[in-house]
């Protein structure tokens, strides 16, 4: 249809110059029968704009094809189907005798409104008890007083919102399992289907639909404890709502502020009984206190399998010609090994051992990122504190000093801003250990700063004390040699001196 500036140009030359049609074509360069059309035809009224109708609307097609724009969206681009395809579809399936074009014409208006209707709504899923959803979350926590960043694995059970967590300080594949290994223990049982994101540690790709294909440890895991999977769509964080909500639950309720950690083990207890804790109070949604709707939940879980399952992986590694393998990006020296040596290395979660072809072990060791910190910002944190000495007792840094330090600090409450002072002063050439192991003297807590400096100086500048020597024998204790015995030997031509 043309623009009303047309139109009326176009019945200008009609009228007002008597044009012939041709000259008008040749004039405009428009479509001859458009230029018939409206040069003498009526002038074009505003159509008015009705709710579309036809059989893709009456007839319950156009449903159909709502559903397969929904679905395709969900998919790589190149994996949904093409308007063509629809229509082909829609007459083989279905015995749609309307034309292609109607079917392009339905696609090109409902396709735009669809995406917005996705972007904006969510189904309202509902779960029946027994299924579980898991996911890691990034949290932060105090170990040997620095910063250590973790990864909190989260199970939650969608029916009775209950929540279980357990510490890990990688996603890797070893972790994962562990971890889920270690929940459902918590748990009592295994659910019925777990809902996983795609992550590495589980999925080697991803196919058509809901097609995936996983790792050999996760399908052991799999097998060994029953459940079935239930994977998200990619990009799809909303199919897993309720563990993306306790994720950043558990984060705000239990790891602001950092908690201090002695080890896993123990921080795992420590979670453990907080998230038990945490299900006495109502269900967001029925009401009914957590821990009552888990109570019920439990007997829809699957009994755990009486044998525990090892989790590990096995590579091979060769020793190179410094003597070193690469394990999670560290290089390590193996000292009982030879250049070239095939070992076999078994990972756990939190170790590594090596073993050679006879199997023999010929190291073992802490992974990597088990020993990873980040230091805490003490100089800005006490320059803070000089200048409002009075609340020191009530940061939430105050507990990740050294108790002794903290004693050191507090017990004279007008020394406080000096003591603070001097403390960001004697960080600089001392750790905070060497200063808390220092205070263990209670003598030393009414000293200032400057003089603390000057015994913790003192004591790096001391020897350790001479051992007993027991080996030499007793005629050669305190043996002084004769110089001149060794001149007259060498030189005897010179009087046995050298000048």
């Amino acid at each position: 249809m043309l623009a009303m500036p047309e139109v009326n140009y176009i019945k200008h030359l009609r009228e007002n110059e008597d044009l012939s049609i041709n000259e008008i074509v040749r004039k405009t360069g428009k479509n001859w029968r458009t230029v018939k059309k409206y040069a003498d035809g009526e002038v074009p009224q505003e159509n008015l704009v009705f709710n579309k109708g036809g059989m893709m609307y009456e007839d319950g097609f156009g449903e159909i094809v709502d559903c397969w724009l929904e679905e395709d969206l969900k998919l790589k681009k190149k994996d949904r189907r093409t308007n063509m395809a629809m229509y082909k579809q829609l007459c083989r399936e279905y015995e749609f005798k309307g034309s292609y074009r109607t079917v392009c014409d339905y696609i090109q208006h409902r396709k735009p409104k669809i995406k917005e209707e996705n972007n904006k709504r969510y189904e309202r899923l509902e779960h029946p008890p027994g299924e579980a959803q898991v996911d890691f979350g990034n949290m932060t926590v105090v170990k040997d007083g620095a910063y250590k960043d973790i990864k909190a694995l989260i199970l939650s059970f969608p029916f009775s919102n209950a929540g279980f967590a357990y510490p890990l300080p990688a996603e890797n594949s070893e972790c994962f399992l562990e971890g889920l290994k270690q929940l459902f223990n918590q748990a009592g049982g295994v659910p019925t289907y777990l809902r996983i994101d795609n992550l590495s540690a589980a999925v080697v790709s991803i196919g058509k639909g809901e097609k995936r294909i996983y790792t050999d440890n996760f399908l052991r895991l799999q097998s060994h404890y029953g459940f079935e999977v239930q994977a998200c769509n990619p990009a799809s964080g909303h199919e897993k709502g309720n563990v993306e909500k306790k994720v950043g639950y558990t984060r705000n309720n239990f790891f602001v502020t950092a908690p201090e950690m002695q080890d896993f083990p123990q921080l795992a207890g420590w979670l453990e009984i907080k998230m038990r804790e945490d299900r006495n109070r109502p269900h967001y949604d029925k009401g009914t206190l957590i821990e009552e709707l888990w109570t019920k939940e439990k007997e829809h879980l699957k009994t755990l399998p009486i044998s525990d399952l090892p989790i590990y992986s096995i590579d091979s590694l060769i020793i190179n010609k410094y003597g070193e393998i690469k394990v999670d990006g560290e290089r390590f020296t193996i000292h009982k090994g030879s250049i070239k040596q095939s070992l076999v290395i078994k990972k756990e979660w939190d170790i590594f051992t090596c073993f050679t072809s006879d199997g023999e072990i010929v190291y073992q060791e802490s992974r990597p990122y088990m020993n990873k910190t980040r230091v805490i910002p003490w100089d800005d944190i006490l320059e803070d504190w000089s200048r409002k000495p009075r609340v020191i007792k009530y940061s939430r840094f105050f507990k990740y000093l050294p108790e002794r330090v903290q004693v050191y600090l507090t017990i004279n409450p007008e020394e406080t801003k000096n003591r603070v002072k001097g403390l960001k002063t004697l960080l600089d050439k001392h750790s905070l250990n060497a200063i808390n192991e220092s205070l263990n003297d209670e003598k030393l807590l009414g000293r200032t700063p400057h003089e603390l400096g000057h015994i913790l100086e003192a004591k790096k500048s001391v020897y350790p004390e001479k051992l007993d020597e027991i080996h030499t024998p007793f005629v050669l204790l305190d043996y002084e040699t004769d110089l001149e015995s060794y001149d007259k030997r060498l030189f005897p031509n010179m009087g046995g001196r050298i000048s």
